[in-house]
């Protein structure tokens, strides 16, 4: 996610959900405006290479061969999660040798979830254990239990919620503060970005709380450099997950902000291993019904996209999304950082 909601932005493009495939390869070039998806569980994906429609096999075999194939979601979006679950199997089909490497458990998380795959602890635990999220049963269940039935590795990718909160609070020399093997765990270069990225996330920011006074630059920046561990975070690990399982295709899940026009993980990624192949498919929400898919204006989002329906208003008095942003950003008078 851009922000863990241990000081969370509200970012509607960050906090949103997504889709499952619905779409006829006979489409022709143009998507009409009648596949608008019927439900918050369809999806129309496309190529956008050719701007052809997609079935989720169809997919599957252009993907053959990739060597890391990231899913952007809109996190607890119905069709974000039914799309990854059945790629994930469609993958499958073709190449058994797999890994899931997931933004959703962090990687001090590891043990305990390498005990549930492997049969030593049950469900609950493990969610109270390796600090599930809040949804992991509704979203991210069908993931972990198809690939702990077929012996899939799954490798916790998330920097730890507890680092990335201080930093946020702190800025980056609190990882200074970090004891040796709890620094060790995380990337060498933990603040590795681009300039794209940078703009891109303060332009959100901003659009939200907006960057005037010296001290609220001074939080989107550390705020920015907890967003830029976890991106790092979850490139090394996928690296790890590379070295462990050299023959393997990885997939990986992911909050959209964090893969969408190949910046955030996937650009660390590939500075650190300009080698290795990947594709990123993103969601984008199809909002009218009436027109058909924006597909310029997010064209570079994704190697390939799914048009999803929109999510909710989540409000519409100002004054009471104003107090829900307060309460989201307001720190604990217990500082846990010092």
């Amino acid at each position: 996610m851009i922000l863990s909601n241990l000081f969370a932005v509200p970012l509607v493009l960050l906090t949103l959900l997504i889709a499952t495939i619905s779409g006829c390869a006979t489409m022709h070039r143009d998507v009409p405006k009648e596949s608008f998806p019927a439900t918050q569980y369809d999806a129309v994906l496309l190529q956008l290479s050719s701007r052809q429609p997609l079935n989720i096999d169809e997919l599957a075999s252009k993907l053959e061969g990739i060597d890391v194939v990231i899913v952007g979601e809109y996190h607890g979006h119905h069709a974000s999660h039914l799309l990854q679950s059945s790629l994930q199997a469609a993958l499958y089909r073709q190449n058994p040798k797999q890994v899931l490497t997931m933004e959703q458990f962090e990687l001090e998380s590891q043990l305990e979830l390498n005990r549930y795959t492997e049969g030593e602890s049950g469900e609950s635990e493990m969610i109270e254990d390796a600090a599930a999220w809040d949804n992991y049963r509704a979203s991210y269940r069908p993931l972990v239990e198809f690939a702990r039935t077929r012996d899939i590795p799954v490798l916790a990718a998330n920097a730890p919620a507890d680092i990335v909160r201080c930093i946020g609070q702190k800025g980056p020399d609190y990882l200074d503060t970090l004891d040796e093997e709890r620094r060790r765990r995380l990337p060498q270069k933990p603040f590795v970005d681009t300039p794209a990225y940078e703009e891109k996330f303060i332009a959100a920011v901003s659009s939200s709380h907006g960057a005037g006074d010296p001290s609220t630059k001074e939080r989107i920046q550390n705020i920015y450099h907890a967003q830029l561990l976890r991106d790092n975070t979850m490139a090394m690990r996928i690296l790890d997950a590379r070295r462990a399982y050299p023959d393997h295709q990885i997939l990986h899940v992911t909050g959209t902000f964090h893969s969408e026009e190949r910046l955030g993980t996937v650009a660390m990624l590939e500075s650190r291993a300009p080698e290795i192949s990947v594709t990123v498919i993103s969601p984008v929400f199809w909002r009218d019904p009436q027109s058909p898919p924006p597909i310029e204006e997010h064209r570079l989002h994704g190697d390939f996209l799914y048009f999803i329906q929109p999510l909710p208003v989540e409000f519409r008095d100002p004054e009471r999304k104003r107090a829900a942003t307060n309460a989201r950003f307001s720190q604990s008078t217990l500082d846990p950082c010092n």
